[in-house]
């Protein structure tokens, strides 16, 4: 007697998890993986913090004949099309990890627009902004059942940026302003914001600051993972111009994140124009893997 079986060939994609600032991606090579195909699906089981991998987003490395490396940023949702200044740094770490920067100086594409970084130490990395746009200072928004003073910016991806002390804990009350950044209810203040109507269709990252002795600390609700992160750096990029146009706070300004990680936003400011608009802080790699991509494209 005769027994056939059936084989089931099992197919392994190989990923380095990182993490800039507590922001953590899922980094795959695509030398290292030549058949991977990413659709909104795949990136939503992959990014599952359960049943996943488990990560704020997923970066993709290829090489390029025109600059050191090619990044595409994939958000936990499966979007794509922001630019990610924590992915970016990451990216600009594996990059190094993997000897495709010449020297500690790299130009790279992101999402289709190119973009200069630079390995400042083993644990530091700087990435440069292009210039933000579409400032919009001191308008109100209606969320938490009152009229809230903001202000916006596009610094790669649009940010609103708010003073939690511009917020009330209870709307009847006019002296209920929060004094605690964590004491803020982020999680819903930001979605409520980020799904008004006047930042259809694409939604907004919502960013709330309190300056407390002499410090800046930042909580970001960022689309695209539907949710807090522990740090966003094209908010912590869009709160610290905002500061220096409303609050004179002078660059470079360092800003605490919840994670508690330290970023550092430089810029030039001449007569409102900002330019040289950098972000530097950690980026690493937390670890190396693999998962079975029969169970994540089934």
């Amino acid at each position: 007697m005769t027994i056939e079986l059936n084989c089931i060939v099992m197919k392994k994609l190989f990923f380095a998890k990182m993490s800039g600032a507590g922001n953590d991606f899922i980094v795959f090579d695509k030398d290292l993986n030549p058949d991977l195909t990413l659709n909104a699906d795949t990136i939503k089981k992959l990014c599952d913090r359960r049943n996943g991998i488990g990560a704020d987003g997923i970066i993709t490395i290829a090489d390029s004949d025109s600059f050191d490396f090619t990044m595409e940023y994939f958000n936990a949702d499966g979007s794509t099309g922001s630019l990610c200044g924590n992915g970016a740094r990451c990216a600009i770490k594996f990059a190094e990890s993997t000897k495709r920067l010449k020297n500690e100086k790299t130009k790279f594409i992101s999402n289709g627009l190119p973009y200069l970084g630079e390995i400042l130490s083993e644990s530091q990395v700087k990435f440069y902004f292009n210039e933000p746009r579409d400032f919009k200072l001191n308008f109100k928004v209606k969320a938490g059942g009152q009229l809230i003073n903001a202000n916006y910016v596009n610094t790669g991806s649009p940010h609103v940026v708010i003073n939690i002390k511009d917020i009330l804990k209870n709307p009847l009350k006019p002296l209920s302003s929060y004094e605690d950044i964590n004491e803020l209810p982020v999680f819903d203040l930001g979605k409520e914001i980020r799904n008004l109507p006047e930042f259809s269709p694409q939604g907004t990252n919502v960013n709330f600051y309190q300056v407390k002795n002499g410090k800046v600390y930042i909580r970001t609700f960022e689309r695209g993972v539907e949710n807090e992160t522990l740090a966003c750096g094209t908010g912590n990029a869009a709160t610290a111009v905002i500061l220096n146009e409303i609050e004179n706070i002078l660059p470079p300004v360092h800003l605490i994140n919840k994670g508690g990680e330290v970023l550092v936003i430089d810029f030039k400011n001449e007569n409102n124009f900002i330019s040289n608009l950098t972000l530097t802080g950690p980026a690493k790699i937390v670890f190396t893997g693999e998962i079975l991509s029969n169970n994540i494209l089934n």
